[in-house]
């Protein structure tokens, strides 16, 4: 695992803690090309420098955000809210985590990609990857 992501883990409180180490684990297992790094204050993985997956605290739990995953057809991830292609799910106990189904949608993740590294260079237009 990567330091700073250990240390971000590290800094989470009880089932906090036990949610972001499972969520890295999982996520370093299924997705080992992607690049981990704390961005924007906390865990992103990236492929070919587009942000994949990553994990926040919020007031209400773990959110675990997936940047194409709006497209992923998903049940249990609820898209967001503004104009790029995210949604998430939140967990408050790590035993919510169903591995099976973060297999899948980090596998979606893989294949399911919007190319958010080059949206500055187009002036905002976000184009799918092949």
């Amino acid at each position: 695992m990567n330091p700073e992501t250990q240390a971000y883990n590290q800094s989470q409180t009880g089932a906090d803690a036990q949610i972001c180490d499972l969520l890295a684990h999982e996520i370093d297992r299924h997705l080992p090309e992607a690049k981990n790094k704390i961005w924007h204050a906390h865990p992103v993985w990236f492929l070919d420098g587009n942000p994949i997956v990553g994990y926040s605290k919020l007031k209400s739990g773990i959110r675990l955000m997936f940047w194409s995953g709006a497209d992923f057809e998903e049940e249990k991830l609820r898209p967001g809210t503004g104009k790029f292609k995210d949604a998430s799910v939140l967990y408050t106990d790590a035993a919510q985590i169903d591995t099976a189904d973060l297999q899948r949608w980090l596998s979606k993740s893989r294949a399911i990609q919007w190319d958010y590294k080059n949206i500055v260079k187009r002036k905002g237009t976000l184009l799918r990857l092949p």
